[in-house]
């Protein structure tokens, strides 16, 4: 671990304190779409950009948008951030603020279905190549750059398999190539892990997920120096500008207020699934947790994450076959235990089979390759109910699975 402790973070998002209009203890909701210049002179140098920090129209700036970018940025230790309307809208408008026809970039193997979907199909249309590779050390990643290597993407924690990046390799690769610009997604840990402080450029998010902890909303967010942040907005050539994606005022507030007790949640959400995950191996199932030291990448996550509050909420086992893995989640939702969904960051568990859900956007041979198996079950484990009780029904229903 190096950078920010935890507290210092909780302590930047807590010191980010706005006030309503009339003294109130929170900030109150501007939902206007539209703003007044009073000097109609103004409007026209706002449009070229003359003017900075007033608000035009929404789909540009809104204050309460601008209240939550402030508190995430923070949380990242970021200069600026951007709430958008989805993760995916982070994600893709991340890329277009970077690359342009003939540009390269390296992506690893393990993503997020969607994610894959994106790089695979939609930017190759754009003229993009794209290098795919489970790439684990500086050696890997020098023997994809080419000179039109722009951007190096990656997931702090890989969606589904739960590898920890190798933020040493990242770090190294980001000195030997500034030009290049490095994008994690940092949606599975947030708080845990600060990639900025191994190189990242840029860190987005699926506020859908633990940002949000309800699963009652989408957004998304864009976390980068104040420079990218005002291209994504430019009123001429920014994507989210043009694109469209952007984040409501009510979500905006929504999410301001959450980001407060996101890391009491995390903390939840870890002491479960680390007690799911030592009674899983205790049964002899197959299980994948960072906090387990039979985790592959136990190590890493001891060296890159701050675990004074665990090791996050995700949890994977593999039953082998869908057949067993569709009993198991059957059984734990009879039980009140998980409910089969998908997503993640609920305060209930949810839990779902990657392989023919979140990932089967990646061809059978791709998974296989990246020993996806078609049995595993990707658990986000909730914090709610009695533990003891929760914890005993979980194992009754992997009992019916030996």
């Amino acid at each position: 671990m190096t950078g920010d402790t935890l507290s210092q973070k909780l302590q930047r998002i807590r010191d980010l304190q706005f006030f309503g209009e009339e003294g109130g203890v929170v900030p109150v909701i501007d939902v206007a779409a539209t703003s007044t210049f009073m000097n109609p002179e103004d409007m026209p140098r706002a449009f070229k950009g003359e003017m900075q920090g007033c608000y035009l129209y929404s789909r540009h700036s809104n204050p309460t948008v601008q209240m939550f970018s402030k508190k995430i940025a923070a949380m990242e230790g970021y200069p600026a951030a951007l709430g958008v309307a989805s993760g995916m809208a982070a994600i893709s408008a991340s890329l277009e603020n970077v690359l342009v026809h003939g540009d390269h970039m390296i992506a690893h193997s393990v993503v997020y279905g969607g994610t894959y979907a994106l790089l695979k199909n939609i930017m190759p249309k754009r003229g993009i190549d794209v290098s795919f590779s489970n790439f684990d050390s500086l050696k890997d990643l020098e023997a994809l750059f080419t000179p039109k290597t722009k951007v190096l993407y990656l997931e702090t924690m890989s969606n589904p398999m739960l590898n920890i990046a190798n933020f040493g390799a990242i770090k190294e690769f980001k000195a030997r190539h500034p030009e290049v610009t490095v994008i994690v997604d940092n949606t599975f840990a947030p708080l845990l892990a600060t990639p900025k402080d191994w190189g990242a450029d840029v860190v987005v998010h699926s506020c859908t997920k633990f940002i949000s902890g309800s699963s009652d909303l989408i957004a998304g967010a864009v976390c980068a120096s104040q420079d990218f942040i005002d291209a994504l907005i430019d009123i001429n050539s920014g994507p989210i500008m043009l694109g469209g994606a952007v984040m409501d005022p009510r979500i905006a507030h929504e999410l301001y207020m959450r980001l407060d007790h996101l890391h009491l949640r995390m903390r939840g959400h870890s002491e479960r699934a680390l007690e799911a995950a030592q009674i899983a191996d205790r049964l002899g199932i197959a299980v994948a947790y960072p906090g387990m030291e039979n985790h592959k990448h136990h190590e890493r996550a001891n060296k890159y994450f701050d675990t004074s509050y665990g090791y996050g909420a995700m949890l994977t086992l593999d039953l082998e076959t869908p057949e067993r893995a569709f009993k198991i989640a059957s059984q734990l939702q009879k039980d009140n235990f998980a409910l089969y969904a998908v997503s993640l960051g609920f305060s209930r568990t949810l839990v779902t089979c990657p392989a023919l859900s979140t990932s089967s956007e990646i061809p059978e041979d791709e998974q296989a390759a990246m020993d996806l198996s078609p049995g595993l079950l990707r658990f986000s484990m909730g914090f709610t109910g009695d533990p003891d009780s929760m914890l005993q029904r979980f194992e009754r229903a992997l009992k019916t699975a030996l």
